[in-house]
């Protein structure tokens, strides 16, 4: 007989596809979900409190993770619905496997372009695609190569945002700690030692993270839905 056993490579074949895709998950979860968005947020958070370690970023990244989980799920089901079932069921080949499945996935990121107003990210990189300028008709027909870092670039602005909107108001308050601190006559007293509670204090009586993880989620809620 010969060393080659179809059967056996019929089984080996499905563990192997697992592994590569598992080794594949964090790209895919930084490329194509809201994670950039949630880690860059809750990073500029903990800077605009001052605190450097804490929370520590395993904390923050563990967040983000299950924040970005959470927004995902249902669409992760509907791509496992269009894609995988069928093909397991053998009425769809790899490629239109492929194609049903990843339909939710981009039309998830072109919403959030869409809702963000960052189209223009789009036409950059379409103007510029190595095949020349693309001509596409809807967010359907724009190449994955395309979709991917315009997403990207997206979410790193609306990230940005959000930060600048949680740092001003504690911007403020260290400043007018800072003038207080100068117009006393504490010279010596670094004034990050008085801001420091005081942030710590109406960040807590504001219920801030509460607040910051509520508006991460409502900023992208309206597609979360199957």
């Amino acid at each position: 007989p010969s060393w080659f056993d179809r059967r056996w490579a019929d089984r080996l074949l499905p563990a192997a596809l697992t592994f590569g895709v598992m080794s594949l998950a964090p790209a895919v979860l930084l490329m194509t979900t809201c994670f950039v968005r949630m880690s860059v947020v809750l990073s500029l958070t903990r800077q605009a409190l001052g605190t450097t370690n804490l929370p520590s970023t395993q904390i923050l990244t563990s967040l983000a993770l299950f924040l970005s989980a959470l927004v995902m799920w249902p669409i992760w089901t509907a791509a496992y619905r269009a894609g995988v079932e069928p093909y397991q069921a053998g009425t769809l080949s790899f490629q239109e496997a492929y194609e049903q499945g990843s339909l939710p996935v981009r039309r998830w990121m072109a919403a959030q372009i869409e809702e963000a107003d960052n189209r223009e990210t789009i036409a950059m990189f379409l103007r510029r695609h190595p095949h020349g300028p693309q001509q596409v008709s809807s967010y359907d027909d724009i190449p994955l190569e395309v979709l991917l870092p315009a997403f990207l670039v997206s979410e790193l602005e609306v990230a940005f945002m959000i930060g600048f909107r949680i740092l001003l108001p504690f911007l403020v308050l260290d400043c007018v700690v800072a003038t207080l601190v100068v117009s006393t006559g504490l010279v010596m007293l670094p004034p990050t030692l008085v801001s420091l509670p005081l942030k710590l204090l109406v960040f807590v009586m504001a219920d801030g993270w509460s607040l910051v993880v509520r508006g991460l989620l409502d900023g992208v809620r309206f597609v979360a839905s199957p």
